[in-house]
Formats: C-alpha cells, sequence, structure tokens
C-alpha cells in the first residue's frame, strides 16, 4: 500500500513519524509525499497551545478532503486528550493514543489493511528517510515526563516517563549512519531525564553514542534547564556532538517560574549557560519564552525582558499564553487580556531578533563545516541553491552549479553575509 504520513508540533513527533517510516516500509509499504496518491494517510497532532489543536482539527478535516478514499489514521496528543471530538471528525477511519503509539503501524494494517505480501521488506530503510528530503534523523529516545508544569498539557498526554535501553539507540544510530543518515537528533518528552527508570542518564547515553557509533555529527533535541547530569557539559568538547543547545526558560522572572511549576530559577539557568560558554566559546543558546502568562505583571515583564537581553540567545521560541483546559494554569486568577500579551510579544520578537542579529555578525567571515540538505532550487543558466546547517545550527545558503557534490556532504565552507538572517557562503 501507498502510505503519506504528515505531522504538526515538536521534533518528538518528527521522531516519531520517522519511525513509523521505516516500520511500514519494513513491512513492504511504499511511502509517499503527496496526499492524494495515498492509500494511508497517518496525522500527528499537537496540543501545546490552543493554536495547536485548532491546526491539528483543520489538518484532519483538510487531509479527509484532498483523498477522501484513503484511511485515516490519526494519533498524538490532540487525538489523544479529545478522543471524542476526534473520532467523530468526517473521514477518521482509526484513533491511535499515545499510550498505543509504538503499535500504530501494526494496528494500522491489522485494522485498515487488505492481505499483502510485503514487496520490499528486506530493502534498507533509507527510503523512509531519503524519500523526504532529509539528510539528518530524529531518534527518540525517551517518551513522558515526571514533573507537572501548570501550563503544560502534553506530560498529562504522554504519561509516565519511559527510557529506551542505550543498546538499542545505538544500534538504530549505526543502522542510520549504514544508511547514509549524517546527522542524528536526540529527542524526548524530557530529555534530561533520560535513564531515570532504567538507572541511567543521559551522560552515559551520550558517551556510547560517541564511542560506539562514527556517525559524524550528533545533535541533541530541546533540554530542560534541570536534570543533566554531572559532567554532561564536558562531553560536548567532542567535535561530534554539536555545540548547540536549546534551553527553555519560558520565563526571565523567578516568580513568573514560580506560578508556572519550573523547576530552575534565573540564577541556575544563567550559571548553566555561563558554563555552557565557558566550555564551547561558539555554542549557539536557544530558548523559549512564554508571554502572557496568568498574572504576569508589568514589573515582571520587565524581568524577563532584561534578562533575555543578558542572555543573548541565538534564537528564541516565543509562545503567547493560551488556556489549556485540565491544567493548573488554566483556573488561575488575573489572565492577561490578548491585547497585552500581544504588546509584549511584539516588543520580545524584537528584542530576540536584535539579538540573533548580533549572534549572527560575529561569525561572518568564519569558516565552519555545513551539512548540506539534499534538495536544492535550480536557477538560471544550471545554478542551483542549496541549504544547509553549520554545527551550531544556523542556516546557511550557497550557490553551486554542481549541487550533487554538495548534497549531503559535510563541507567546509566562509561565511561572506547575511541575507535574511541565513548566512550566504562560499567554499573554503
Amino acid at each position: 500500500m501507498r502510505v503519506h504520513l504528515k505531522t504538526l508540533g515538536c521534533r518528538l513527533n518528527e521522531a516519531e513519524i520517522e519511525s513509523w517510516a521505516n516500520d511500514f516500509v519494513a513491512e513492504g509499504h511504499q511511502l509517499v509525499n503527496q496526499e492524494t496518491e495515498a492509500d494511508i494517510l497517518v496525522l500527528n497532532t499537537c496540543a501545546v497551545t490552543q493554536g495547536a489543536v485548532r491546526k491539528s482539527r483543520q489538518l484532519v478535516r483538510k487531509t479527509h478532503q484532498k483523498n477522501p478514499r484513503a484511511k485515516l489514521v490519526v494519533s498524538g496528543c490532540y487525538a489523544t486528550l479529545n478522543e471524542q471530538e476526534t473520532v467523530a471528525l468526517d473521514g477518521v477511519d482509526l484513533l491511535v493514543n499515545n499510550q498505543q503509539k509504538d503499535q500504530l503501524v501494526t494496528l494500522t494494517l491489522n485494522e485498515l489493511s487488505e492481505e499483502t505480501m510485503p514487496s520490499i521488506a528486506t530493502e534498507p530503510n533509507e527510503v523512509a528517510l531519503f524519500s523526504r528530503g532529509r539528510q539528518r534523523a530524529f531518534i527518540k529516545v525517551q517518551d513522558g515526563c515526571r514533573y507537572r508544569c501548570s501550563f503544560c498539557i502534553v506530560t498529562i498526554a504522554r504519561g509516565d516517563e519511559k527510557s529506551k535501553s542505550i543498546d538499542s539507540i545505538v544500534a538504530e544510530a549505526n543502522a542510520l549512519h549504514q544508511q547514509g543518515i549524517s546527522e542524528i537528533v536526540i529527542t524526548g518528552v524530557h530529555l534530561g531525564g533520560y535513564g531515570s527508570d532504567t538507572g541511567s542518564n543521559l551522560y552515559n547515553l551520550v558517551t556510547a553514542l560517541l564511542q560506539q557509533t562514527s556517525i559524524p555529527r550528533i545533535r541533541m533535541g530541546s533540554l530542560e534547564p534541570w536534570d543533566l547530569p554531572q559532567g554532561f557539559l564536558e562531553l560536548f568538547k567532542n567535535p561530534r556532538l554539536m555545540p548547540h543547545m536549546h534551553l527553555p526558560i519560558q520565563s526571565g522572572s523567578d516568580t513568573v517560574l514560580k506560578r508556572m511549576s519550573r523547576r530552575c530559577k534565573t540564577s541556575e539557568f544563567r550559571a548553566l549557560v555561563l558554563e555552557a560558554r565557558k566550555i564551547m566559546p561558539n555554542i549557539n543558546i536557544t530558548s523559549d519564552i512564554i508571554v502572557g502568562f496568568p498574572g504576569e505583571t508589568d514589573d515582571e515583564w520587565q524581568q524577563t525582558l532584561d534578562f533575555v537581553q543578558e542572555m543573548q540567545f541565538g534564537d528564541l521560541h516565543i509562545f503567547t499564553y493560551s488556556t489549556r483546559e485540565g491544567t493548573k494554569a488554566a483556573s488561575m486568577p488575573n489572565q492577561i487580556s490578548t491585547q497585552i500579551k500581544k504588546s509584549r510579544s511584539q516588543a520580545l520578537h524584537t528584542l530576540a531578533a536584535s539579538a540573533k542579529r548580533a549572534q549572527m555578525d560575529k561569525l561572518v567571515g568564519h569558516t565552519v563545516n555545513v551539512l548540506w540538505e539534499d534538495s536544492h532550487q535550480v536557477e538560471t543558466d544550471g545554478v542551483s541553491t542549496l541549504f544547509g546547517y553549520s554545527p551550531n545550527y544556523l542556516r546557511v545558503k550557497i550557490t553551486s552549479t554542481e549541487p550533487e557534490k554538495l548534497s549531503n556532504q559535510i563541507i567546509p565552507c566562509k561565511l561572506t553575509s547575511i541575507e535574511n538572517n541565513v548566512f550566504n557562503a562560499e567554499l573554503a
């Protein structure tokens, strides 16, 4: 059968659909890029904000409208938290909740598939990755979270923490490398808590990956700025561990962080960032901020602006707070008006853009190793534009008359200028 996979939301969702893609291919089915070509449509939904809930509903409806004859499978946080609403949507044939995600392919084939003889079950599953135009792959190493931030519905949807074994993760990384993948991204709901249920930790996992694999690049997904094991930052001295850490702080005010039930104070976050920058001067620290959390005063908001200015993040993901029923924050007093949230968000976007540009300006003229993507845009006179990423996860582009020689290769390039937050580069 022909299968089309689509996701909304976090890197963890990306990792899950890559895993499903591999499993569908291993069972002898074909992945297709267009909804209209598929016999089965699989959607991985999100519920991190009310906007994500709305987009998830829209995605289900639009996907069914594009191909009403295909069987439609819906999974993810929106589907798990809103089961009755999801199954009532037109076209939904199967709902697989988050607790069943590991069995999604089996459940789908058992429930919706006619008996078929696998035709390509023994072929390597690189098809599942490269048909989607990827030179990197996401490896989900754990699920669930034992903490309950007052604004977060996702940890409720995901359940208790469950970690994969180090041996299985190492085997997965080696298999991906054999298929031509040059970079893996380690992901999880609470990545810093990896191994809390198995007596291990993230230090042991990354050490094993560095020692037992030869994949050129290992990148960490989002890391909550607590629970990082002793010595973890020292691992970044190995050039295969990419110098980029996404550390979501969510607010620059300790009183807001306390209402959020976050387990990190600004002083602790500052110390972590300073230590990381001391060990890795070229590290790119990025973060998340929630704007307009219930009760956020003008003074607390100014503390956040001051903290963001001090930290000089390389990039900032800015979220406007939205009420999530079932969370502690939903019933908190002094909810912030839409107008104030919009004004604060605009101010923070301006500040974040300035900090990002300042960090990028420092790198113009430097030579970095760029992993070039396997897709490119063809322009006039046979010149193509390719895009890729530096080790510290900065977007880079280059023009070439021989793009096939660059695709999925790691090549030293000189950063020459900046255009629309993307570096222009030339071969070093």
